[in-house]
């Protein structure tokens, strides 16, 4: 009753700035490029705009990425249809991943915060390869994911977004924007899911995706004074999401936490606050301070079977940065400080461990980054933070990024940089709880958990290279990157089919990632996306060097985009398809299991077709059908163990391919401008 309150209540506030002659103006709009990469920013950066969020049903922030070639999307687990993303072969904990560059998706929330974040109310993301720069952190191995929200000033004063699909899944945005005055404006976000059907298409008598729930609300002021130099942002948010998977006949009221049936819940609690002051000196435009604080509460309750798994999250962030030039625009710097402060209280239950993990991390650190370009083929960033951890010491932290344009359309990248970041075993690493796997940690002398914090440096290159072919558009660009760990916590699957351990790198550990994109307008309207990709990642392990387990060495990527002519009152026809190979993947060890819940040690290369037509009838409205997994590719055993779940071979997170297999979906847009 509390969701359907409060869209009603949405609706009457957000209709009641309307005027009449809000109706009456039609806009048209020419379509837009969905990713962006500039020849002359530093950073190797590619920005995903919302005409490129919309090729894909996009439901939440997890799954924005299916037709990014530099994003990875993989399948965690067998349960809980959560999507987990890599970049440059590394799972998430080591990108930075920030929200209008405040930290957001870290600690307690790294398994399933990016699907806390509702697509509709993302503008635009910025994906930068290679070590982020220093005044979000020093946390950024293998890059940064920016997503910026929808400001209030650019809002248009009413949108609804309704999607359902084949697999029950259905879901209701609901955006409202009031201008009060010049200075003043504030948006209102609802967002509503639920999976209200059981779905077992593989027939091993578990549920393929979970049903539940999420409400999520958001709030958002900006206030605006170009003429005094301020700006300023104040952002609350709640969102209540619960999730119930397991065996088909679990009854959360009766088989709670017993052997029963086996089952899980998962549910979890969010609070954001964030503001952002910031002021440009009206005489210096290239002067400017800024300061953004940020609050947020997370506590997630949680079982897996007989296994439990709870933790609550407090932090505060904040951030001082100045930003000016040196004598000229050619020479610009940033400088500042910043604070963090995260507050855990974790339980952990599993068949050898049953306690508590409380602690207390803080950080003060101070940063300079100095920016040089000559407007013309050349530019660098070079930056170095300093900061202080209460577990970590005190540790420097420097970054690099050059660009160089060496003639027309072509230009040359180069990175490298060191990050540091404890690692968060057991939040990061959430789909072993729902396995009958003893968790064994082998050190006990670290500064978390008993092992040491994770350390290393990323190199990389990118050349890129514009050029007509056959009288059409087209480039291609080639990226190399290299990560080398000093340190990892290691997760080890070798160690055994009932167990895996936790300890500290001893040995070597690298990524080497390659990939060679191709894209070529074919014809006016009709761009073609393709790309490459190999993995060379390898950790030395206890018992031997393997490669990382569940990730492909090969893939191959393509994207098909298509769009009519936009006609009149916006009419408009718009095609997507994308393509994904993904080859062998090395899988973790199973020789101690049964006969019948052993695997491979390599899983079947395949395929994965998604595509969606779009058609909009005018500038307020649009639907849009499409399909996910249209070959209806499954893997074959995806749950060892699945007749005996309180046995000792059970184990749902060896997952490399989809487990539910084809999804078809349909929504409409409508917007009042």
């Amino acid at each position: 009753m509390q969701k359907y309150l409060s869209i009603v209540f949405l609706l009457l506030w957000s209709v009641a700035g309307f005027s009449q002659d809000t109706l009456k103006g039609v806009t048209i709009e020419k379509a837009k490029r969905g990713l962006k990469k500039s020849l002359r920013v530093t950073t190797n950066t590619t920005t995903m705009t919302s005409a490129e969020l919309l090729k894909a049903a996009c439901c939440n922030l997890a799954e924005a990425f299916e037709t990014n070639p530099s994003i990875d999307v993989n399948f965690p687990d067998a349960l809980t249809g959560t999507k987990q993303i890599k970049m440059l072969g590394l799972t998430s904990p080591y990108l930075m991943i920030t929200e209008e560059n405040i930290p957001a998706v870290r600690g307690a929330s790294q398994a399933y915060g990016m699907s806390f974040t509702p697509g509709t109310w993302v503008e635009s993301i910025q994906v930068t390869k290679g070590a982020g720069p220093v005044v979000n952190g020093f946390e950024s191995i293998s890059g940064q994911i920016n997503t910026e929200l929808i400001k209030p000033l650019s809002d248009i004063p009413f949108f609804v977004n309704l999607y359902g699909s084949t697999d029950a899944r259905f879901e209701a945005n609901v955006h409202a924007n009031r201008k009060f005055s010049e200075k003043w404006s504030s948006s209102l976000f609802v967002h509503s899911n639920a999976r209200v059907a059981k779905n077992d298409m593989n027939h091993d008598h578990f549920l393929d995706n979970p049903i539940g729930q999420q409400f999520n609300v958001m709030n958002r002021w900006q206030y605006n004074n170009p003429g005094k130099g301020w700006v300023s942002f104040i952002t609350a948010r709640y969102m209540n999401d619960a999730k119930q998977t397991g065996e088909e006949h679990f009854n959360p009221d009766t088989d709670r936490l017993t052997a029963n049936h086996w089952g899980s819940e998962i549910k979890t609690q969010r609070f954001d606050l964030a503001t952002k002051l910031g002021y440009v000196f009206p005489d210096m435009p290239y002067q400017s301070i800024g300061f953004q604080n940020a609050f947020s509460v997370h506590d997630q309750q949680s079982y897996f079977g007989l296994n439990q798994y709870d933790i609550r999250q407090a932090s505060y962030y904040s951030n001082l940065i100045f930003n000016s030039i040196i004598s000229n625009t050619m020479h610009k710097f940033a400088a500042g400080i910043n604070f963090t402060y995260d507050k855990y209280d974790e339980f952990v239950r599993v068949p050898n461990i049953d306690r508590t993990f409380d602690r207390i991390d803080n950080a003060i650190g101070a940063f300079f980054e100095y920016t040089y370009d000559n407007t013309d083929d050349f530019s660098l960033v070079a930056g170095a933070r300093m900061d202080n951890h209460n577990r970590l010491g005190a540790f420097f932290t420097p970054r690099l990024h050059v660009r160089y344009n060496p003639w027309d359309k072509g230009v040359i990248r180069f990175s490298a940089g060191r990050g540091k970041r404890l690692a968060n075993i057991f939040a990061e690493n959430q789909q072993l709880f729902a396995t009958s796997r003893v968790f064994n940690i082998l050190d006990t002398e670290g500064k978390l958990y008993g092992l040491d914090p994770e350390i290393a440096w990323n190199y990389g290159v990118s050349l890129s290279q514009g050029f007509l072919l056959f009288g059409k558009s087209a480039d291609v660009t080639l990226d190399f990157y290299r990560t080398d760990f000093q340190n990892q916590a290691v997760v080890d699957w070798f160690a055994g089919s009932q167990q895996v351990a936790f300890y500290n790198l001893n040995g070597k550990s690298y990524a080497n990632s390659l990939q060679l994109d191709f894209n070529i307008e074919v014809v006016k309207h009709f761009n073609v996306r393709t790309a490459y990709k190999y993995y060379d990642i390898q950790t030395d392990y206890s018992s031997g060097t393997f490669e990382r387990p569940l990730q492909a060495k090969h893939r191959f990527f393509t994207n098909l985009e298509y769009a009519t002519h936009i006609g009149e009152h916006g009419k408009q026809w718009r095609f997507d398809l994308t393509y994904n190979w993904m080859g062998k993947q090395r899988l973790p060890s199973t020789a101690g299991n049964r006969a019948e819940d052993r695997l491979p040690d390599y899983s079947s290369p395949f395929s994965l077709i998604n595509a969606q037509v779009t058609r909009t009838f005018t500038s307020y409205l649009e639907v849009y059908i499409g399909g996910e997994n249209i070959g209806n590719y499954r893997q074959d055993k995806a749950i060892l163990g699945a007749e005996n779940p309180f046995g000792t071979t059970f184990d749902s997170s060896i997952v490399y391919a989809p487990v539910f297999g084809q999804m078809f979906y349909a929504g409409l847009r409508f917007k009042i401008r």
